[in-house]
């Protein structure tokens, strides 16, 4: 089955280079030399990311092997400086991180609607040739030549930002949860990896408050050395306030399931068990009143459990709540209004224009 969710792109990002300083001489019509009139060179083109809530994937980058800014124009006579290069604005999905490839060191993070920021600066155009005019140098014949831009390979990575992830096994019921609590259509059948994809639903709430939901894709035992869906889609998990754990009603031991999710999150990272969790009960409908007792004996006792039905409505209002009160505790400013930030209308540069391709094999 072919998707269209591309969390990870590798590509090749080069800002471009400043154009240089001129060393243009005015041409006076009784003055043999005039003087050093040359403009500066313009900068190169910057290269920027800029976080859109209408993405949710970086497919519209999977097949950009390079993207690159223009360069900036020469300096002219008359002082007058070249223009700077185009700027590149590249749209992603929030919670994207890039990395440069070779390093792996940390560049920027991308978390909110609009927000921009500057990866690659271009480089800066060169001084034209009437900056060096001095006392001892009336007549200097050279200029600058501009900077060359940056390039560099970088791993764009992307993990889901929802305020509660849900992990469970393949067919714990995730799935169908989302779809009753929010407004998601997510895939639903009877065999294992329904979901191969992140879903993310808006929970509405009281008083026209919400929250996001993450549907992970399920997680089985080995999931951490590479098994079922394998490390693909854990790192998702990483970027949850909280997490709820689903362990169905008709699973053969419930504390037991329990503890393998928690392992494979251990094994993958750590940290990720420093969370606060929710343990839920699902399928109850599939149940009978007489098992509840031995399957809140087999859960721990200091993580919240809680028994629903997704089919029946049952428990669903109180896990509404438990999940809000939960990221209340977690985040203190969770829940307060934020003002909306200003949207930008930026052009997204053709990263594989024409102009940048006339000789291809220059780029490989």
């Amino acid at each position: 089955m072919t998707s269209n969710f591309i969390d990870y792109v590798k590509i090749n990002l080069r800002s471009g280079r400043g154009g240089s300083g001129s060393s243009h001489f005015r041409r006076e019509k009784h003055v043999p030399k005039g003087g050093p009139d040359g403009g500066d060179g313009g900068r190169g083109g910057h290269i920027y990311l800029v976080g859109s809530t209408q993405l949710w994937t970086l497919i519209h980058l999977k097949y950009q092997k390079h993207i690159i800014a223009d360069s900036g124009n020469g300096g002219e006579g008359g002082r007058r400086s070249g223009s700077e290069g185009e700027d590149v604005f590249i749209q992603v999905p929030l919670g994207t991180i890039v990395k440069n490839a070779e390093t792996n060191e940390f560049i920027a993070e991308v978390t909110e609607e609009g927000q921009k920021i500057l990866v690659l600066p271009g480089g800066r155009g060169g001084l034209g040739n009437h900056n060096f005019k001095s006392s001892t140098n009336q007549s200097p014949r050279h200029a600058q030549p501009g900077e060359p831009g940056l390039d560099v390979w970088v791993v764009m990575e992307l993990k889901v930002l929802a305020d509660v992830g849900l992990v469970g096994f393949p067919n714990a019921g995730k799935s169908t949860l989302l779809s009753v609590l929010s407004a998601a259509t997510p895939e639903i059948a009877d065999y294992p990896f329904t979901t191969l994809v992140p879903q993310l639903g808006v929970v509405e709430y009281r008083d026209e408050k919400s929250f996001v939901v993450a549907d992970i894709p399920g997680i089985i035992e080995g999931a951490s050395e590479g098994k079922g869906l394998g490390l693909r889609f854990l790192r998702h998990i990483e970027r949850n306030s909280i997490l709820c754990f689903l362990i169905p009603s008709d699973a053969e031991n419930w504390g037991e399931e329990y503890q393998i999710l928690t392992g494979e999150l251990e094994k993958y990272n750590p940290e990720l068990l420093g969370k606060r969790r929710v343990i839920v009960v699902s399928k109850m409908d599939l149940s009978i009143p007489e098992m509840e007792e031995e399957m809140r004996e087999s859960l721990p006792k200091d993580i919240p459990v809680l028994l629903i039905s997704s089919v029946t409505q049952e428990g669903i209002q109180e896990l509404k709540d438990l999940l809000w009160t939960t990221l209340l505790d977690e985040n203190k400013d969770f829940g307060k209004i934020k003002e909306a930030p200003a949207l930008l209308d930026l052009p997204v540069v053709n990263p594989m224009a024409d102009e940048m391709m006339e000789d291809p094999e220059a780029l490989d």
